[in-house]
């Protein structure tokens, strides 16, 4: 009876295609977490993918005023800037390096000079009138002094406003005049006047 019963269960075993049961099944081994990709934590969401969807607007669309785009011209030029302000020197370069100037900076005008001399790459020089031991005025009348420097760009920046000041600084060699607090755009627009091909107008 007991090899009857052992045959039958063979022959289920063969028209089901069960197998005899055995310990369940592991679930596969997790691999081990990498150092250099931790693991998200769960305190602080993962980015919304709609954002990597979003596209970047394109040289055109950028073109419009206040954009980095509206000043084609600057872009690629290198500007010398010379402050003893370091305040004054962090906020405008913040706004050169924007819209793609490159930016250099001399803390009076004894070294501005220096700079000049040493650099044949500088396409304009941004000039502030008050400065101690060597001003604005003595660095452009230096400036001009020397040939190579005849036709530079360089523009007076000054907080003062008062009548005659503007036609000081054009004598004593700067090109143009811009006032503080600088205005952005017409910053900008007096050196892209400057730095375009031609002659410029006043």
């Amino acid at each position: 009876a007991f090899d009857a019963v052992v045959g039958l269960l063979g022959v289920l075993r063969v028209v089901t295609g069960s197998q005899a049961p055995g310990p369940p099944a592991l679930d596969p081994p997790r691999p081990a977490p990498d150092p250099l990709w931790p693991a998200p934590d769960p305190l602080w969401p993962a980015p919304d993918p709609r954002w990597a969807q979003t596209p970047l607007p394109s040289a055109d669309e950028a073109a419009a005023p206040g954009q980095p785009g509206a000043y084609p011209i600057l872009r690629g030029k290198k500007v010398l800037i010379v402050d003893d302000d370091v305040r004054n020197v962090f906020a405008i370069t913040s706004i050169l390096e924007l819209y793609g100037l490159a930016v250099v900076h001399a803390p009076d005008g004894r070294k501005g000079v220096d700079m000049l001399q040493a650099s044949d790459d500088i396409d304009l020089v941004l000039m502030d009138v008050m400065m101690p031991e060597m001003d604005g005025h003595a660095t452009m009348t230096a400036i001009r002094a020397m040939p190579r420097f005849a036709s530079l760009p360089v523009i007076a920046v000054t907080a003062r406003a008062m009548q005659g000041d503007r036609d000081k600084s054009l004598s004593a060699g700067a090109s143009d005049y811009v006032t503080k607090p600088v205005d952005t755009e017409g910053l900008l627009a007096c050196m892209e006047r400057w730095l375009a091909p031609g002659e410029p107008v006043r």
